[in-house]
């Protein structure tokens, strides 16, 4: 059987298109919907206009804003993390959610678990001011900081056990190879 070159479209859809190899290609657009944009191409979150008091975002909206998945937002939803409000059947996104996946970023940026990032998302809500939840943050930036210091300061032992094992090695090998 004869293998013709495929020229994809813009689209990246070809269903046609049979590899060199003759085995047929599996129509990943189909199965998993358009491919992603590059994180570079996505619109940053604040571009979804959070001033806009009676905004609602879409679950995709805010899947790209974040650079996000839909099913992440949704498992954040089962995790309680995020709770919108429905029509029906459809999930309706608020400033309000976009504020809680803002916070839910930063905290796992911090290195927070899932059960600290609700709890401190409780405290976003039980503190009008906010008061609470930022205590709660600078003990676990203090935290956080001491814990890095700590592997920094294990990482940079090992480099130099590791740099002192090289000069040793190459010393015995000047040693023996004259």
């Amino acid at each position: 059987m004869a293998v013709k070159d495929v020229t994809l479209p813009k689209d990246g859809l070809a269903k046609d298109a049979i590899p060199k190899d003759g085995a047929p290609k599996r129509d990943l657009a189909a199965k998993d919907g358009p491919r992603k944009k590059a994180r570079d191409d996505m619109p940053d979150a604040a571009m979804l206009d959070p001033q806009a008091p009676d905004r609602q975002f879409t679950i995709g909206e805010l899947a790209e804003a974040f650079g996000l998945t839909t099913r992440a937002i949704r498992f954040y939803e089962s995790k309680g993390l995020i709770s919108p409000p429905r029509k029906g059947v459809a999930r309706s996104y608020t400033r309000r959610e976009r504020a809680r996946l803002h916070l839910i970023q930063r905290g796992k940026n911090l290195g927070f678990s899932l059960e600290e990032i609700r709890d401190w998302l409780a405290l976003y809500d039980a503190d009008p001011n906010h008061l609470t939840q930022a205590r709660a943050v600078i003990q676990r930036v203090e935290d956080t900081i001491t814990d890095l210091m700590k592997k920094r300061a294990d990482i940079d032992r090992a480099l130099k056990d590791l740099r002192d094992i090289k000069t040793i090695a190459l010393n015995h090998l000047d040693r023996h190879d004259g």
